[in-house]
């Protein structure tokens, strides 16, 4: 096997055009599960017009992909690190579009959960896969930066662009169509990942604990679920009383770790100072952006009065603001320096949020997008920075946890965010609104409950009582959302200077040197023609 290198002064091996390639390759697969967590908002109303699922099974639809991701993303990164990275990808690959296939032609409602829910957990296989092929694959550090800056904006870029690409399938095409996007990418993957993907795996690695894959899903599952039940109906004994189980078995989940000779999750990586304080801010930023986007998706169709299609739409040039913002992330931090492009992005997104807090219940779209925009340009820098850190500061054989465990705290951070501001937002909104007289004892009841009750029980009124009610639900609205933004603003300012105090001087250093442990050539398989 000939290896072939590019001669560089750089410490560290350089990736050529095979990897280059291959970034584009695992950029496909990304996009996609962004585009799957947001793509289905849309399709609700059709789908359920004609599976006629309960609210329940309604529900379940659409959050059991979110549970099963988040759910197995630690297990599914450490199974990439003992089988193969590549080798799992391939797996989830096939699993993915045979669900779906399956998820687009189910006939019923018990059928679609079913396939969300091999989705979901094939979705698991794929990002801590491709991110820690990545690592893999581009050992230069500043390589490694803009590969991932490429992975972070397919991501981020999915999950906004998701309502606009469901809304023009929806145009077009049935329901089912949302979900077949993945099949051929899928197919592709499959077929240029064994030219194009080399195969890494912790050689040293013993076997799968599955007592600890039971207790990872018993903490995160109950802590996502009652997080988000939550921000839906406010605080309850379910939703605490998940919370609380999840934490505990997260407790002896931790206990069960450090005790193993190879635990599932390796804890001693949050020894490292910059890995945990890395996750720390990126876990903030999905607080911080999930509490408001939350407010946003609603606004644009209950208080701007857009079609759900619509709103996709305006969310577009948020979307490549963020992927902007992502890509040139590497560039800004080799002028300003890590520390300063991380605190000053979230310093600048902050600014977009209290630009939000202006917008008044008539007229204010233009300064809402500009205000999004704003802040998704200064959310994209520090994501993928971020990012690179928590990746480069594990070792290559850890890689695939590493990335799980990044992409887990950003899911913690945006359901923490949506529960707890979504949740205060609500308060604001029910303490703020005042019933015009003479509004209907139901319909009152409706709009005190939520926005959204408020314009259902208003399409059902007459003109000269539903006009003062939805002004009035609207006002109090923006006050909700304004509340949310300020306190948004307020900790992404704070961590702006946390941000800069940790990383100032940080130079992203080499990685790791690779396990040698009986690693044989054929396992290590590099890149050769």
């Amino acid at each position: 096997m000939t290896v072939t290198t590019i001669d560089t002064s750089a410490p560290t091996e350089r990736a050529g055009k095979r990897e280059w390639i291959g970034l584009a390759v695992l950029a496909l697969p990304t996009l996609l599960l962004a585009l799957d967590m947001s793509v289905l908002h849309l399709a609700v109303p059709h789908l359920a017009a004609d599976l006629h699922p309960t609210s329940s099974q309604l529900l379940w639809i659409t959050d059991i992909y979110g549970f099963m991701v988040a759910g197995f993303l630690i297990t599914m990164g450490t199974l990439g690190d003992r089988i193969g990275r590549r080798k799992l990808l391939m797996i989830g690959a096939v699993a993915f579009a045979a669900a779906s296939a399956l998820a687009a032609w189910s006939s019923s409602a018990e059928m679609l959960i079913a396939t969300r829910t091999v989705l979901g957990i094939a979705g698991a296989t794929l990002m801590p896969s491709t991110l820690g092929l990545i690592s893999n694959m581009f050992k230069d550090p500043k390589q490694r930066g803009v590969a991932i800056s490429v992975w972070m904006s397919c991501f981020m870029g999915g999950m906004a662009l998701g309502p606009a690409i469901g809304g023009v399938l929806l145009e077009a095409f049935w329901w089912g169509a949302v979900f077949l996007l993945g099949v051929p990418v899928m197919v592709l993957l499959l077929a240029t990942a064994p030219i194009l993907l080399p195969e890494h795996r912790n050689p040293g690695a013993g076997r799968l604990d599955l007592v600890s894959v039971g207790l990872s899903l018993g903490a995160i599952l109950p802590v996502i679920y009652g997080l988000k039940e939550l921000a839906k109906d406010g605080v309850s004994t379910v939703a605490l009383g998940a919370v609380a189980v999840g934490l505990a078995v997260g407790v002896t989940f931790a206990r069960r770790q450090l005790r193993l000779p190879e635990p599932l999750l390796d804890l001693r990586l949050f020894q490292n100072k910059r890995f945990t304080s890395a996750l720390g801010i990126f876990s903030v930023s999905g607080f911080a952006m999930g509490g408001i986007f939350l407010f946003v998706a609603q606004y644009l169709q209950l208080v701007a009065g857009l079609s759900a299609l619509e709103a996709g739409l305006w969310m577009v040039p948020p979307a490549v603001a963020m992927i902007g913002g992502t890509m040139y992330g590497p560039a800004l931090s080799q002028k300003f320096g890590v520390g300063w492009v991380i605190g000053g992005g979230m310093a600048f997104s902050a600014v977009g949020l209290l630009l939000m807090t202006q917008v008044g219940a008539t007229g204010g779209l233009g300064l809402m997008i500009v205000g999004i925009i704003i802040a998704n340009v200064g959310m994209g820098p520090g994501a993928s920075l971020t990012t690179n850190i928590v990746i480069g500061s594990a070792p290559p054989e850890k890689a695939g946890s590493a990335a799980a465990v990044s992409e887990t705290s950003a899911e913690f951070g945006i359901a923490l965010g949506i529960a707890t501001l979504g949740s205060l937002g609500t308060v604001v909104y029910r303490s703020e609104l005042t019933v015009p007289a003479g509004t209907p004892a139901e319909a009152a009841a409706a709009a005190q409950d939520s926005m959204a009750g408020a314009a259902v029980s208003a399409a059902q009124l007459p003109g000269d009582v539903a006009g003062p009610l939805l002004e009035a639900a609207r006002e109090a609205f923006m006050t909700g959302l304004t509340t949310v933004a300020s306190i948004s603003a307020a900790a992404l300012f704070g961590f702006a200077v946390v941000g800069v105090a940790l990383f100032r001087r940080f130079q992203p250093a080499a990685p790791a040197p690779e396990a040698t442990t009986d690693e044989t050539e054929a396992e290590r398989e590099p890149v050769a023609v």
